[in-house]
């Protein structure tokens, strides 16, 4: 395991632990297909939430939230269509992103629910 690996794995455990202390719940973790990867499926009350982790230790070039740009976006939503099509015909969905980076000894964490305006 690389250590971006392993900085990927710390960060998407902080994400998990800080969804769950806002009552969401696990449905999947790292869900592939041939069109990409979601971070965290996690379940809002009804709706089925897509979640991008992204963590920077630097904000030199727009930081972990900017990482997200239109192509990666894109992705994501190809990989969602693909597991709303074959596992969660009848939910509600939306896409959230989860910034991380460091902050005088621990993590900033930002929340951004319904990140993405087409969908």
């Amino acid at each position: 395991m690389s250590p971006s690996d392993n900085i990927g794995q710390h960060s998407e455990d902080l994400a998990l632990r800080f969804l769950r202390q806002e009552g969401l719940t696990l449905v999947q973790r790292n869900y592939r297909s041939r069109l990409g990867e979601i971070d965290l499926v996690m379940k809002d009350q009804e709706d089925i939430v897509f979640v991008e982790v992204r963590y920077r230790s630097s904000t030199k070039f727009g930081g972990a939230l900017y990482s997200v740009d239109r192509r990666k976006q894109s992705k994501l939503i190809k990989c969602a269509q693909h597991y709303i099509a074959n596992i969660a015909h009848h939910a509600g969905f939306r896409f959230d992103v989860i910034a991380i980076s460091p902050a005088s000894g621990r993590h900033d964490i930002q929340w951004i629910t319904n990140a993405f305006d087409e969908f």
